[in-house]
């Protein structure tokens, strides 16, 4: 039984982990026959945002580990505590949190920053040559990851010219993909699928996720 990680970054599309897209990645990974680990940063988010406004809510805070443990049932694990050697692939879903709090993309763009414990994890999953599936906004950070290593790697984000601009700045190389598809870079081990950067129904987002989750187990 292959274990995979998946790392969330929070609770909610606009300030955390896209829900529909970490939920469909682990129901595509049981449905594998996959074992899951999940994990988070114990770290502030960057801003709470209403999620019926879409305003900030001034003065409020959560912790991404604590509000990615919604999602995860409570089952959920502080990133710092797994390596490479605990799981045999990882999967990043998408969500502002992605470019929020596990990097600065949303605000820095191609000159972003990547937490250190996602940075570290990320980076010995390449390593030791096991498979990455990156989701909607988070293949952009896998741009900058593989990037500071001196690698080019093949990535998409669907069709969005600023962040496609922005992710071959940062030493990548973006593919242009449809929704329901993926691009994977079978000599990097890493699938790429555009979901909710595209995705104008759940079902669009679902088919591209359930390849992806498919070809990133057929690679370990």
């Amino acid at each position: 039984m292959p274990k995979v990680g998946v790392v969330l970054s929070g609770c909610g599309v606009n300030d955390g982990a896209e829900i529909n897209e970490s939920v469909i990645t682990m129901l595509a990974l049981d449905r594998a026959g996959a074992e899951m680990v999940l994990m988070a940063p114990n770290i502030d988010q960057l801003h709470v945002i209403n999620h019926a406004t879409g305003e900030e809510m001034e003065g409020e805070t959560r912790n991404v580990l604590v509000e990615s443990a919604r999602i995860a049932r409570g089952e959920i694990m502080d990133i710092v505590d797994v390596t490479s050697e605990d799981i045999d692939a990882l999967i990043f879903p998408g969500g502002f949190g992605v470019a929020k709090n596990l990097c600065d993309y949303a605000m820095a763009g191609a000159d972003c920053s990547v937490n250190p414990d996602v940075f570290r994890l990320a980076t010995e999953v390449h390593k030791a040559e096991k498979p990455i599936g990156a989701i909607c906004i988070a293949p952009a950070m896998i741009a900058k990851i593989m990037g500071q290593q001196g690698g080019s790697v093949q990535l998409t984000i669907g069709t969005d010219e600023q962040t496609a601009n922005d992710i071959n700045a940062m030493g990548a190389d973006h593919i242009e993909c449809p929704v329901r598809e993926t691009v994977v870079d079978k000599g990097n081990k890493i699938v790429t699928t555009p979901a909710y950067m595209l995705a104008g129904r759940i079902s669009e987002a679902a088919d591209g996720i359930e390849k992806l989750v498919k070809e990133v187990i057929d690679l370990i």
